[in-house]
């Protein structure tokens, strides 16, 4: 292939993805095929022969794109929002063009200091404490990490590493396997599914605290475990904190847990990988009280605010302890200008893996072209457009709104959780839209997320038109009629079952905040 067809497929790839996003309405939001499809459709055998280009991009239609879930649908309000747009994918389109692997700064200085630039950026705009920002004069810094659960893993790591070697200055005799065995974590049993696979992967027990009835994990919470776990001799190493936990958005106590983490050198990382990017509209920001007291803080651009993933950014107040636990300094890694500044990093320290790609770019281009006004106004669309849904559901006796948290609303029928089951499964049979469920105080709720960019009124409207159908399916098979529900009565249900039946209840953000 020679590089005019290639000039050629590249200009068509571009075209093809702005048509895509122009009617990805027209698609629907979950795939149809069967386990296995794809197997059918390409040759067990890779060609001998290359083919031409469009040949290709037809057979990317007919094969890859039946099996997509189309993530940037506006009919998608699963999970939480992936970032998506076009100022990201030109940064993209570049990084990958260029193809430097910026391990060092003298790999590509271009690729160490924009992201230098971009996180000292980032930082300022949630206003976090300047100890974090590597223009600062303390050993703090930024670094963009894969995913909040590389971040939450490689923080895991530095505290496991920095606690062993305070252990052993205190103990001598100990050795760093009797030390390392004795180490324990601790998040809430609310916290994403990450948290604990990082305890895995550390090999350190992470003990999930049952939080409190608002979906947090408060000081006194914290505080009664370590006290548990000291008395059985036992090393309180890490503590992961959540603003904005997967399944209600609920935001744990950092002002409490704070302090006791300081007072016991514990470790103290703060996962905000969602909700962390409320954080650039300062009416927000009280939700992050207690800040100071973190040892390190990731939010998620790639998933609210617009970048492509990945695109995880992570701050520490000292980078040293990063450093001290991944630093292996092969001859052939060395150059003349390392440096111990943090403004001058050689980022394979700070990370699990050698290589990392030039993901600054992607976020530079966002920053430049939205501008913090353009970050905001897009937060703020969402936060209402969540707003909007939660009054469609309230608006209707069937159902029982929650909580409504920022771009998340949970919500369920009235009754015993097999009818909230019941809906789910009848919304994942029809496919027109896409939800996922949790469990909130033993109730089974259906989440709806804002999560595409492109989502507006008429699409909120669309999925509560959609949730309604299939409601009015699950009354027929409970013979229940709105009318009873607002009176109070139960229909054929058991006897047992009208306890169940409570008036509709809204938790906001800052209620969930003040407890």
């Amino acid at each position: 292939m020679d590089s005019e067809s290639f000039r050629e497929c590249g200009k068509t790839v571009i075209d093809y993805l702005a048509d895509y996003m122009d009617n990805i309405r027209d698609r629907p939001v979950l795939s149809t095929v069967k386990p296995g499809y794809l197997y059918e459709m390409v040759p067990s055998e890779a060609p001998v022969k290359g083919e031409h280009w469009k040949t290709v991009i037809a057979d990317f239609e007919k094969v890859i794109m039946p099996g997509v879930t189309h993530w940037n649908s506006p009919q998608f309000h699963a999970f939480f929002p992936t970032g998506n747009s076009y100022p990201s994918i030109i940064g993209d389109m570049l990084s990958n063009g260029i193809g430097c692997i910026g391990f060092s700064w003298i790999t590509s200085p271009a690729c160490t200091e924009l992201e230098v630039q971009v996180m000292n950026w980032f930082g300022k705009i949630l206003d976090l404490p300047k100890e974090f920002l590597n223009e600062s004069e303390g050993p703090g810094g930024g670094i963009i990490q894969g995913s909040a659960s590389e971040a939450t893993f490689v923080c895991l790591l530095a505290a496991k590493d920095r606690t062993t070697k305070r252990i052993k200055a205190l103990n001598p005799t100990m050795t760093d396997g009797e030390i390392k065995a004795k180490l324990v974590a601790y998040t809430s049993d609310q916290s994403n599914s990450s948290v604990e696979k990082a305890g895995l992967l550390g090999s350190m027990p992470m003990k999930m605290l049952k939080a409190d009835i608002n979906g947090r994990m408060t000081g006194a919470i914290l505080a009664e475990a370590i006290a548990e776990d000291v008395a059985k001799g036992l090393i309180p190493c890490y503590v992961v904190a959540t603003l904005g936990t997967t399944g209600t958005c609920a935001f744990d106590c950092l002002e409490e847990l704070g302090p006791i983490c300081n007072k016991n050198d514990i470790w103290l990382h703060v996962d905000a990988a969602y909700a962390g990017a409320a954080f650039v509209l300062p009416e927000y920001r009280y939700l992050m009280a207690g800040v100071q007291y973190a040892d390190s803080f990731d939010v998620n651009l790639h998933k609210w605010l617009l970048v492509n993933f990945d695109c995880s950014a992570l701050w520490v107040k000292n980078a040293t302890y990063l450093v001290d636990a991944f630093n292996v300094d092969r001859v052939y890694l060395k150059h003349n200008y390392q440096s111990q500044d943090p403004q001058v990093p050689d980022y394979r320290h700070w990370q699990i893996s050698l290589g990392r790609r030039f993901r600054s770019l992607k976020m530079w281009f966002v920053l430049k072209l939205y501008g913090v006004e353009g970050l905001q106004a897009h937060i703020k669309k969402q936060i209402q457009l969540a707003d909007m849904f939660g009054k469609l559901v309230n608006q209707d006796p069937r159902f029982e709104v929650i909580t409504v948290t920022m771009g998340l609303v949970c919500f369920r029928l009235k009754g015993d959780n097999v009818w909230t089951k019941n809906l789910y499964e009848r919304l994942m049979a029809s496919g027109q839209i896409y939800l996922v469920t949790a469990t909130v105080r033993s109730k089974l709720v259906i989440r709806f997320v804002v999560c595409s960019r492109l989502t507006e009124e008429v699409d909120v409207q669309f999925a509560w038109n959609e949730i309604c159908t299939q409601a009015d399916h699950v009354d027929s098979e409970r013979d229940v009629t709105p009318a009873s529900i607002s009176n109070g009565l139960t229909g054929t249900w058991p006897k047992e079952k009208e306890c169940e039946l409570t008036t509709t209840t809204a938790i906001v953000v800052k209620s969930l905040s003040q407890g």
